[in-house]
């Protein structure tokens, strides 16, 4: 019983942070932005579902460790921040656009009073 209250809670949050996730692919303006929902929301969304798979396989009837499972996870924690990394670095050779503001280029001695304004603002 508690078992099936467990892997339903874990389903119901994974389910929940991967539809987040695709709204957020959906809904935020440039590509930058639309980067985090897959990364971010809908990597933590497989993640429950898996623990869910993981705590139901390997409990009741099924007596064996899922670790299937577990090599999925890794796999997905391990390739998704790399290909999102690609993904960014892709699009900044291309110059793809973005709504947010670009940094200003400052020469090198700008740089050094605008370090010396910052110490002094603290």
């Amino acid at each position: 019983m508690i078992i099936e209250l467990l892997v339903s809670a874990f389903i119901l949050i994974g389910a929940t942070f991967a539809l987040i996730g695709s709204i957020g692919l959906l809904r935020l303006p440039d590509f930058y932005t639309r980067l985090h929902g897959p990364t971010k929301a809908t990597t933590l969304g497989i993640s429950g579902m898996l623990i869910a798979s993981g705590l139901y396989f390997s409990t009741g009837s099924h007596d064996a460790t899922s670790l299937h499972e577990i090599l999925v996870l890794l796999f997905l924690f391990i390739t998704a921040p790399v290909s999102a990394h690609l993904l960014v670095k892709a699009a900044l050779h291309r110059r793809v656009y973005s709504v947010a503001k670009r940094p200003q280029v400052l020469a090198r001695g700008q740089r050094a009073q605008a370090a010396v304004k910052e110490r002094e603002h603290r």
